[in-house]
């Protein structure tokens, strides 16, 4: 019997992007919104835009005021994922684990999951000093394309790795379409060192630091990382290391 590869990385359907677009505007300006801010912002047709709104507040994740004609999410929106942070977070350490390394070097702090093919960033607090590519929650990257990544990677067997790295070609995943020796080459190197230093990976002059976590939460591997300018970075890699290594300690 074959056993299913698993999911892939499909264009979204344009209902289910539009839903979640809408919502992510509304806590980008924190207030209600009319129909026209939502067509202005996405430049959807108003008879589509005003349907999805009509169905979000008949579902009871949207109410209407008709004095103003604006929409406002409902607590039901809040009630969805209440849950979610304390299964993710757990009893509070992961937390003040990434609270402490944001405190003491004040780069972007990233806790990352692997979902099948991807690391996607599960939570993180973005950097309190000048820099130019903020890391949205939920984004995703190859997993041969990241430091997380291949962090996680590092665990699996050399099979498992190849069978990856594989679709991940397939489905044109990685921009940089790494040899599968290069990946191994990555992957020996997060083996012996416990621990990875991505540079220029994502973006020109920034880099990431990044390790396992040793215990699993849901059944799912994680991995906690530093992200900045690569100068800043190496000023004090040592250091960020020490830190990650404690933070480690700390959530098991």
């Amino acid at each position: 019997m074959k056993t299913s590869p698993g999911p892939t990385m499909l264009a979204p359907i344009k209902s289910a992007r539009r839903t979640f677009e809408i919502f992510e505007h509304f806590q980008l300006k924190r207030s209600p919104l009319s129909l026209q801010d939502i067509c202005q912002a996405f430049d959807y047709p108003a008879s589509s835009a005003s349907a999805l709104l009509k169905s979000l507040m008949a579902l009871g994740y949207l109410e209407y005021n008709k004095t103003d004609r604006t929409y406002m999410p409902t607590m039901k929106i809040a009630d969805l994922g209440s849950w979610v942070q304390g299964a993710i977070l757990g009893d509070g350490k992961m937390m003040q684990a990434m609270n402490d390394l944001s405190a003491q070097f004040g780069e972007t702090v990233t806790l990352t999951v692997q979902s099948d093919l991807h690391a996607q960033y599960l939570y993180l607090i973005q950097s309190r000093l000048p820099i130019w590519y903020p890391i949205p929650i939920g984004t995703l990257r190859p997993l041969t394309g990241s430091g997380s990544g291949l962090m996680m990677l590092s665990q699996q067997s050399n099979a498992d790795i190849e069978s990856i790295w594989k679709r991940i070609n397939f489905h044109r995943l990685d921009k940089l379409r790494p040899t599968l020796a290069e990946v191994m080459d990555k992957v020996a190197q997060c083996r012996r060192d416990g621990y990875v230093f991505t540079r220029h990976l994502i973006e020109k002059g920034a880099g990431g630091i990044s390790m396992l976590l040793h215990a699993h939460r849901l059944g799912r591997s994680h991995a906690i990382g530093v992200h900045g300018p690569l100068e800043r970075l190496e000023a004090q890699e040592g250091k960020i290391i020490g830190a990650l290594r404690c933070a480690v300690e700390l959530t098991e």
